[in-house]
């Protein structure tokens, strides 16, 4: 039955989520749950959390298996996390919403309104799903520095990141989110490691898109500098 399985990488987004923190923006962190019957739920995996951000993407994917002849019942639940427990009761729930693997997987990109119960809207929320068979199981692995990045912070340095972007359907799409380095114009991120049929669907031409930006805390990050080039 091995020909029954395959691995699928869930890439996950929301639009226009309700804010629950006062004078700011919420800090959505998304958690896939699926059905083990009984009406029981297992937590599958988590996204990371992005502050002060209402149409948040997310970079950290989620991998699970895909069994074509079974119904697999998904929950994803969106929550505001304001302290650093990993329980979730404590936190603020934003919405959530419930479909089968089937159904992203043969939609491609399926999106959502996100309830806060049956019968009642997370005002205009919804989130975004979208699958990819993971066929190729090379990885990438990088170390990236920058030099003389620009200032943009009034009072202290810039507090740099980087976002890389891939090309496709004529949208670019994130594909991987570094940490921040603090007050650094000279800095060097961890190394990293990427599946390449994420990085770039395989393609090794594919146009990637990389951003730098100046993090701020309320969310208005400035854009520092961008360039383009390939794997």
């Amino acid at each position: 039955m091995a020909h029954c399985v395959t691995l699928v990488q869930l890439s996950i987004s929301c639009d226009h989520l309700i804010d629950k923190d006062i004078g700011s923006k919420s800090d959505p962190l998304c958690v896939l749950l699926q059905d083990v019957g009984g009406g029981s739920w297992a937590e599958l995996g988590r996204t990371e959390r992005v502050r002060n951000c209402s149409s948040p993407e997310f970079s950290k994917t989620l991998q699970l298996e895909y069994r074509f002849e079974t119904v697999q019942k998904l929950r994803f639940g969106i929550y505001d996390i304001d302290n650093k427990t990993p329980e979730l009761r404590d936190d603020d729930f934003l919405g959530g919403a419930e479909c089968s693997l089937g159904q992203i997987v043969s939609s491609q990109v399926l999106t959502l309104p996100l309830m806060l119960k049956p019968g009642k809207p997370a005002g205009r929320g919804t989130i975004t799903v979208s699958a990819q068979e993971l066929k190729d199981n090379r990885v990438v692995t990088m170390e990236v520095e920058a030099r003389n990045l620009d200032k943009k912070d009034f009072l202290g340095k810039s507090d740099p990141f980087l976002e890389f972007f891939r090309q496709g359907d004529g949208k670019w799409h994130l594909v991987y989110r570094s940490e921040v380095i603090k007050n650094n114009l000279n800095p060097t991120w961890k190394r990293f490691s990427v599946p390449v049929q994420h990085f770039c669907g395989g393609n090794p031409s594919t146009p990637i898109q990389v951003q730098c930006s100046d993090y701020d805390s309320d969310g208005s990050h400035d854009l520092i500098g961008t360039f383009h080039t390939s794997l």
